[in-house]
């Protein structure tokens, strides 16, 4: 069972996803939670440090993703791609937690902590993708095919009938291959 914190993080996340960032009220957190107001306040002072909270638990659920990624038997592209794509989330949270902080970005004030959250989220994996591919860009171009993919999954959008992620991930192969001698 989540401890109270993160019980109160889930909410939030819940509420921002289901609502947007400026219908989300301390109150309706706490009861989301079945937290006391006073045992919201506890944890999380303020609207603002709700917020802040969630920015953290993305850098910190982007850090274990990366390190997933980097370790990934079957390779870093290979992980990046399935776990982007619809049905394929990240374990961890991460996907929920990305989309809240998205939502979030729609009615707060908290644009520029937000826009850096992200940022460290693009750059934790661009460094994994790089670490196995070598070149800075197919490593792009390889978090940029995980990135539409990630898409999909946030929308619902499903990928092509006639496309899958193997056939994907194949002439991915084939044209970025991981092996820098290729």
């Amino acid at each position: 069972m989540p401890n109270a914190r993160d019980r109160v993080l889930d909410a939030y996340e819940t509420l921002l996803i289901d609502h947007g960032g400026a219908a989300v009220t301390l109150d309706a957190v706490a009861a989301a939670a079945g937290v006391s107001k006073g045992g919201l306040l506890y944890h999380f002072a303020s609207k603002e440090a709700l917020s802040t909270g969630l920015l953290d638990r993305l850098r910190d659920r982007s850090a274990a993703d990366a390190e997933a990624i980097r370790t990934a038997p079957e390779g870093a592209v290979a992980y990046y791609v399935r776990t982007s794509a619809p049905g394929g989330a990240a374990p961890g949270g991460l996907t929920r937690t990305y989309l809240a902080v998205l939502r979030l970005a729609d009615g707060t004030a908290a644009g520029q902590a937000v826009r850096d959250a992200l940022a460290v989220v693009d750059a934790d994996g661009y460094a994994a993708l790089r670490d196995e591919l070598h070149d800075p860009v197919l490593a792009w171009l390889a978090q940029l095919v995980g990135d539409g993919l990630y898409l999909r999954t946030l929308t619902g959008t499903p990928l092509p009938p006639d496309l899958g992620v193997q056939e994907l991930l194949e002439r991915m192969r084939r044209y970025a291959p991981t092996d820098p001698q290729t």
